[in-house]
């Protein structure tokens, strides 16, 4: 009945994110944030320092500063840690007491705790719209693009983009800052959401330019073979960055700095070195 224990899996690549049938640009000036359920309960399924959550955290911070670095509104939603019976409903019998059997779990993990600026909705069922202002308050500011990130991708995040959809919001699913209860439920979610309700697309799409070391760091990790994490002064390449990857990266950070190419990451192929690259005054 209750969630049960969940077990880190790689995030989907690019390679396997599936092609919407829509073409959406997401436009800052019409979009906003929905950072989902990343509540202390729904995380701690995964036990501590998880290396999937802890991506996808970085990845969800990384799209929160993207978003305040922009003015896109960001949203946040948290179920209530002591719910009557019949606002519970028939979540009791699906998934039991939930947060009502453990309230001191009830909290935005410390990563992602809001700002003042940030706007936290109760959340009653899987749709974020169900009993919210979410939607009154996107029409208020314009905006009708919505980011979803967070947890559960199959469940709320899901269900959250399909209602999006049928209120003419046009629902963006960022596949490597959601996470699931495995890695097939993931693909279902994103799989499900590119052929009938939205656009699936990486947190990397959006956002060209790592905001952070740290999420230059995140970005930097998946596309190694070594085990090992290297250190920040550490040659990317001893850990299995292959010369394909790294074009891929001069590609896209050339979108912001036309002075970037493959000799110039190649030259000094640290966190360290490309940071210093990436952090300096971008252009217009």
């Amino acid at each position: 009945m209750a969630i049960p224990k969940l077990n880190a899996y790689p995030l989907p690549t690019a390679t396997e994110i599936p092609e919407s049938k829509v073409n959406w640009v997401f436009d800052p000036r019409r979009g906003a944030l929905l950072i989902h359920d990343m509540q202390e309960y729904f995380v701690n399924f995964w036990g501590d320092n998880c290396a999937l959550m802890n991506q996808v955290i970085d990845n969800i911070s990384a799209l929160r500063a993207y978003c305040r670095q922009h003015g896109i509104p960001v949203y946040y939603t948290a179920q209530p840690n002591n719910q009557s019976s019949d606002d519970r409903a028939l979540l009791n019998d699906m998934w039991g007491a939930g947060l009502n059997a453990h309230p001191e779990q009830q909290k935005i993990v410390a990563a992602l705790a809001p700002e003042k600026q940030d706007e936290v909705l109760v959340k009653w069922r899987y749709s974020a719209f169900h009993r919210s202002p979410l939607e009154a308050h996107l029409k208020e500011q314009g905006r009708d693009q919505l980011l979803i990130c967070g947890v559960y991708a199959h469940i709320g995040c899901l269900t959250t983009a399909v209602d999006a959809f049928m209120r003419d919001i046009q629902p963006f699913m960022v596949a490597d800052a959601v996470a699931d209860f495995s890695r097939e439920t993931h693909l279902m979610a994103l799989n499900y959401i590119a052929g009938c309700a939205g656009r699936v697309i990486t947190a990397g799409e959006l956002m060209p330019v790592p905001v952070s070391k740290a999420h230059l760091r995140a970005a930097i990790l998946p596309l190694l073979d070594e085990s090992d994490v290297p250190a920040d002064d550490e040659n990317l390449i001893d850990y299995g960055l292959d010369s394909v990857r790294l074009m891929a990266l001069a590609a896209r950070w050339r979108k912001v700095y036309d002075d970037i190419d493959f000799v110039m990451l190649a030259k000094e192929p640290t966190i360290d070195a490309w940071w210093a690259l990436l952090s300096r005054a971008r252009k217009e």
